[in-house]
C-alpha cells in the first residue's frame, strides 16, 4: 500500500488527536482522521488536506480506507484506555506492513495523595471504597463494575453532559441526585467546591494525562488531604510510541 504522496491515517477522538491534526495540517502532510461520533468531527480544524472520517472500522472498514486514501501511514492518537482499537490497528499495520507511531500522552508525576492500582478488578475486589465516600471520574463506561459496591459506600459518579451517558449511570444503578452532569476540563476552584459539596473522602480517576484533568485532581487532593486512587493505563507492547509532536513531522516526512 505505499506510494509517494500518500496521506497519514490519523485514529482520532481525544483532544491529543485535535492538536496533531492541526499540526500536520500545517506542515501540509495530508491526512484523514477517523472518529466515531459526528460530535467529535465538529473539534478538528478545516484544512484543504485534512478529512474527516465518521464511523468505527473494524478490519474489512480498515482495508477499504486504506486502499481508497492511499494510506502510507498510521499514527495512533485513540485514548489511553482504548486498547483494543491499538492492538486491532497494531495487528492490521502489520499484516499490511504500513509503519505505525503510537502517540502516548505524558504520564504525571505521582504526589503522597496517590495510590496506583493496575486496574479495576483490584479496586473493585479490595476493600477501597468500603463506607466512603467516593467521586468517581472515570467516564460512564467503567460504572457497571461499582455495582456491586453501592450499598457498601456512597457513590457519585461525573459523567459527560449527554443522554448514553446517563442512561448507564441510572443502570449502573447510581440514583440522578448522584450522577454529575459535566463537560470537561473542570478548574481547580470547582473541582475542589464539588469534593466539598459532597463530603467527598476518597477519589477515583483514571491515569488520564494534564488533559484529562488529572493534575488538577492530584492538587486539589493535595490540598484536602484527600486520597486519590488512579487506575493506570493497561499495558500494550506498541512497535513504535512518542510523547513529542516533533517525532510525529519526521514520521510524516519519512511516510508521506
Amino acid at each position: 500500500m505505499n506510494s509517494n504522496h500518500g496521506k497519514i491515517w490519523l485514529i482520532g477522538g481525544t483532544s491529543d488527536s485535535v492538536t496533531i491534526a492541526e499540526t500536520i495540517a500545517f506542515h501540509e502532510f495530508c491526512s484523514v482522521v477517523t472518529v466515531t461520533t459526528a460530535s467529535a468531527k465538529k473539534l478538528y480544524p478545516i484544512a484543504p488536506n485534512l478529512m474527516i472520517e465518521v464511523g468505527q472500522l473494524d478490519r474489512q472498514g480498515m482495508r477499504k480506507l486504506c486502499h481508497q486514501k492511499n494510506i502510507t501511514a498510521i499514527i495512533d492518537a485513540s485514548h489511553p484506555y482504548a486498547v483494543n482499537i491499538s492492538q486491532q490497528v497494531i495487528n492490521f499495520s502489520q499484516e499490511y506492513c504500513i509503519p505505525y507511531l503510537r502517540y502516548e500522552r505524558p504520564c504525571l508525576p505521582i504526589n503522597s495523595q496517590v495510590i496506583q492500582l493496575d486496574s479495576f478488578d483490584t479496586l473493585i475486589n479490595g476493600d477501597y471504597l468500603a463506607e466512603k465516600r467516593v467521586l468517581l471520574t472515570v467516564g460512564c463506561n467503567p460504572l457497571h463494575l461499582f455495582k456491586t459496591w453501592q450499598n457498601r459506600s456512597i457513590l457519585y459518579a461525573r459523567i459527560l453532559p449527554k443522554i448514553s451517558s446517563l442512561e448507564i449511570g441510572l443502570k449502573a444503578g447510581f440514583s440522578s441526585d448522584r450522577l454529575i452532569a459535566l463537560r470537561p476540563p473542570i478548574i481547580a476552584e470547582l473541582e475542589k467546591a464539588l469534593w466539598q459539596q459532597w463530603d467527598i473522602n476518597l477519589v477515583i480517576t483514571k491515569a488520564s494525562g494534564e488533559l484529562g484533568g488529572e493534575d488538577i485532581k492530584s492538587t486539589v487532593a493535595t490540598e484536602l488531604g484527600i486520597p486519590l486512587i488512579i487506575i493506570n493505563r493497561p499495558k500494550l507492547i506498541y512497535p513504535q510510541q512518542t510523547e513529542q509532536l516533533s517525532d510525529i513531522i519526521k514520521f510524516c516526512e519519512q511516510y508521506c
